[in-house]
């Protein structure tokens, strides 16, 4: 994948909540949260609720990464 939460993730320990404590507050499903811990693809949608939920921006919550070269080229 070429996303990374590890910013939201590090902004949940700052904030002393746990990740499934976080996402019934966002209002955020078991399996989007899943889809987070493994760095999958979201909706805009859960991006916003989670920037809205914790008071920041998607600068805060996400890194864009660099498009890995195929290596098989």
């Amino acid at each position: 994948m070429y996303v990374s939460y590890n910013k939201l993730f590090k902004l949940l320990i700052d904030k002393h909540l746990r990740k499934t404590e976080f996402a019934a507050m966002a209002g955020f499903s078991q399996t989007t949260l899943a889809k987070l811990s493994k760095n999958e693809y979201v909706s805009m949608a859960v991006l916003v609720k989670i920037c809205r939920t914790l008071d920041c921006t998607f600068d805060d919550i996400i890194d864009i990464l660099p498009v890995e070269e195929d290596k098989h080229e």
